[in-house]
């Protein structure tokens, strides 16, 4: 009787007695915080405080201007129409990669991380001369009058291009975890491949897809260097929200950036906020 219980007895005297790789936890996290402040709280901190100096109705003519608020619709519209985009063709991607095998498939999963590696710069310049009205693929929707670059749809596709990687390599490893005798077991039941996707598979890739969502979605709206080469920059067209605020660095309008930039950001961490409460909302009904 005596025997079992010195076991977990002995295993907590070695742990304690073991030497830590990690020092504890006082130190630990005081470094974390230094850090965090260092990297994230005093740089915010300082957007505040510039902002601050400012009154309200200066601020509300900095950010509540026509062109700001058009560069706002277009931002965060773009952004939220390739995040979806990316969650659809994301998935189709990711269940591809993970699912069949076929020849080049090592060469496609590594093209998948090109926008990673690729300076946003080089993307945007690629994406212009690409879409372009005489470019490869922009001299085909010329004839019918459509223009892909200098357009808001040329921001779209600039940042369909940058986050699409998130959504396939966050549900990805979620795919390759799954238990194919689940989907087995839905077929010898009779389920049709709707109903085996909706109710197997859809609820166990739902938080990886909202999570690649968010990402895909964070990243577009800051995005500047590939936008700008294909976007043509057109204010109240084509103006991304990024650009307004290099713009007011330029001109020696600091505060007035600093108060744009403050806007985007706390409009960002109320849709990224909804977006992750949802997303624990979905694991807590699936749990």
């Amino acid at each position: 009787m005596g025997r079992p219980q010195s076991r977990p007895m002995s295993r907590l005297i070695t742990s304690a007695l073991m030497p830590r790789v990690i020092p504890g936890f006082g130190l630990s996290l005081g470094f974390t915080i230094f850090y965090l402040s260092l990297i994230v709280l005093i740089p915010l901190s300082a957007m505040f405080f510039k902002t601050a100096t400012l009154s309200l109705d200066q601020i509300w003519a900095a950010i509540a201007s026509p062109r700001v608020m058009a560069s706002y619709r277009l931002t965060f519209g773009a952004s939220l129409l390739a995040a979806m985009i990316n969650l659809f063709f994301g998935l189709v991607l990711a269940w591809v990669l993970v699912r069949y095998e076929f020849f080049g498939k090592k060469i496609v999963d590594a093209l998948v991380d090109l926008p990673f590696a690729l300076p946003t710069a080089v993307a945007g310049i690629a994406l212009a001369s690409l879409y372009a009205p005489n470019g490869w693929v922009g001299q085909w929707f010329e004839p019918f009058g459509i223009k892909l670059a200098f357009t808001p749809l040329g921001v779209v596709l600039a940042l369909i291009f940058i986050g699409f990687p998130f959504v396939v390599r966050t549900v990805q490893p979620v795919l390759e975890e799954m238990e194919r005798e689940l989907e087995e077991a839905a077929t010898c039941l009779g389920a049709s491949r709707w109903q085996t996707f909706r109710h197997v598979i859809l609820p166990t890739i739902l938080p990886a897809l909202l999570t690649g969502f968010t990402l895909a979605f964070a990243r577009a709206i800051g995005e500047y260097g590939s936008v700008i080469f294909i976007a043509g920059n057109m204010p109240m067209v084509s103006e991304i929200t990024p650009l307004l605020i290099i713009t007011k660095l330029e001109q020696y309008d600091y505060a007035g950036a600093t108060a744009i930039a403050v806007s985007m950001l706390l409009m960002s961490f109320v849709l990224i906020l909804a977006i992750n409460g949802l997303q624990g909302w979905q694991r807590r009904r699936t749990a």
